[in-house]
């Protein structure tokens, strides 16, 4: 089967932080699993160059726009890279590739009639010398009259438009906007919200707020959208008469799925159609503050292209991340950043946490205590403790062979059952329930060797003893399976050092396999990392 799964760009005008980390882990999870499965799996994503907030970085920073989101670009495919995040492609907006697709992909749209030419205002800040995007233009709600982007109000979920603000300001200096009348192309979102409504509707497994979230925008009555702006750094309108403008950012980051799925297809010569076909699955993962954009947005720009396209099937929308209790906040530094803590931490340990721990389907909080205790009791103490007592005792007591055995009835129906129940929950993407269930499979294995208690069978009971080792290393050969959409590198370490084919699958160790010279998997993490760890993130 064709698996596309579609990680959500993150603007390229700042370091990643951990919100951001525990908002996309779960894209790499999906995508490993199917790979495992034996789908033919089309992992994407790219850093978002273009739009108002790289450009006003690079006005702070007396740089080009390019020169900014390239650095942070760049920053972006390191971190991935060291996290395991295992993308077919990453790439970017501002490359030649996907504006080429989207420009090819607007030209045909607007041939279409939901698309239409309209005067409106746009805000422009003269001390900016800038056109501005609607979020950043800021005042009061003209609904609730609480702070609210010229967007949408936080507050009371109200979609607003930046000239409708009580008071507006200009996010970035302050001063107050004026707004100028120019002529745009829009999306008439509001003609298709039969076709989006019946979209939303037919999927009734999305988690709670993809659908919440989904109904509230058409339930509030859809707007229709510029799909043009008066910006300097941009993708250009491929349109006559639009030649100072540029396609908005909303309107061509969501088809960057599209632009590097295109990329990869070319490059295996596979067919970019039945990827987008009926027959494929799509996956698409993100933090609940873009819900929208995969389920009206992405949507609207398919059906006003026509083409029948592949709509978003798994909606894998988490909550919010917060730090030591608190918001994270970039501009007050109050933050986690994803390139310090690459270098210093194990990737796999990082990755267990925000899946065993993170805001999958409610609010969660990252402490460095609680980051502390999972690592050194679940993943030292439950899992690389089941493996290390094992192989150590195989190399000391059996000459690094694998023991003379027949795995139990128990031992075997638990794993079969094992790889069936994960991976549907998985493919569901209840993840942390998945990561939940190979656990209790790990403090099995950990209770049977304690209740069999091969170092005193080994003097009086050698072919008990040989048994219960035999069994224990089926079980680590599968839990290295199994968790290696979730903690790949040490997976890969048990994998190759048992010989496992990668699929996802029941596997087997033969009786007097023999074992090379392992190491222990996870090291301890004193606790002093944890009073270091806030000392730095205070000041």
């Amino acid at each position: 089967m064709k698996i596309l799964v579609g990680s959500a760009w993150p603007y390229a005008n700042g370091s990643l932080h951990v919100g951001h980390l525990a908002g996309l882990l779960s894209s790499d999870i999906i995508a490993r699993y199917h790979r495992l499965k034996g789908d033919d799996v089309y992992f994407v994503s790219g850093s978002d160059c273009f739009g108002t907030p790289v450009a006003i970085r690079a006005k702070q920073e007396n740089r080009t726009p390019k020169e900014i989101s390239d650095f942070y670009h760049d920053e972006f495919c390191e971190c991935f890279q060291k996290l395991g995040f295992s993308y077919d492609l990453y790439g970017k907006t501002s490359s030649e590739e996907h504006q080429s697709f989207v420009r090819e992909f607007h030209e045909k749209m607007y041939e279409s009639p939901y698309i239409y030419e309209k005067s409106v205002p746009q805000a422009y800040c003269q001390e900016c010398k800038t056109f501005l995007a609607d979020r950043f233009v800021k005042g009061a709600c003209p609904s609730c009259g609480k702070n609210a982007r010229g967007d949408q109000c936080d507050a009371c979920g109200k979609v607003l438009e930046p000239e409708a603000l009580i008071n507006p300001t200009c996010s970035v200096c302050g001063s107050t906007p004026i707004f100028k009348e120019t002529k745009h192309l829009f999306i008439s979102i509001s003609k298709l919200e039969d076709k989006l409504k019946a979209y939303v509707n037919s999927h009734s497994n999305w988690r709670k707020n993809a659908t919440a979230f989904s109904n509230r925008y058409i339930n509030e009555g859809l707007r229709d959208r510029a799909i043009t702006r008066d910006l300097d750094w941009g993708i250009d309108v491929p349109k006559e008469g639009y030649e100072d403008k540029k396609i908005y950012i909303w309107a061509e980051n969501v088809l960057g799925y599209l632009s590097q799925s295109f990329e990869v297809c070319k490059n295996r010569n596979t067919s970019f159609e039945e990827l987008w076909g009926e027959n494929a699955k799509h996956y698409y993962v993100h933090g609940k503050d873009n819900i929208p954009f995969h389920t009206i947005i992405l949507p609207s720009l398919l059906f006003a292209n026509g083409g029948n396209w592949h709509l978003p099937d798994e909606i894998v929308s988490s909550e919010y991340l917060t730090l030591e209790g608190r918001k994270i906040s970039t501009s007050n530094n109050w933050a986690i950043w994803v390139k310090d803590i690459v270098n210093k931490y194990n990737p796999d340990s990082l990755r267990y946490f925000f899946i065993a721990n993170g805001p999958e389907k409610r609010d969660a909080d990252f402490s460095w205590l609680e980051y502390l205790n999972n690592h050194n009791s679940e993943l030292l103490g439950a899992y690389g403790n089941f493996v290390n007592r094992n192989f150590v005792f195989i190399e000391k007591y059996f000459e690094s062979k694998v023991p003379n055995g027949t795995i139990t009835s128990d031992i075997s129906q638990k794993i079969s059952e094992a790889f069936e129940s994960i991976g549907n929950k998985i493919e569901n993407t209840n993840l942390r329930d998945a990561l939940d269930e190979i656990f209790e499979l790990v403090r099995y294995g950990n209770k049977y060797f304690d209740t069999e208690k091969p170092w005193e069978t080994r003097k009086g009971d050698v072919t008990s003893c040989e048994n219960t080792i035999f069994n224990c290393v089926q079980l680590i050969a599968n839990l290295a399976v199994l968790l290696s959409p979730f903690i790949p590198f040490s997976s890969e370490k048990v994998t190759d050092w048992l010989n496992l084919k990668y699929e996802w699958k029941l596997q087997s160790i033969d009786n007097e396999y023999i074992l090379p010279k392992t190491e222990i998997l996870f090291e301890r993490l004193d606790k002093s990392i944890v009073e270091d760890e806030l000392n730095k993130l205070i000041k």
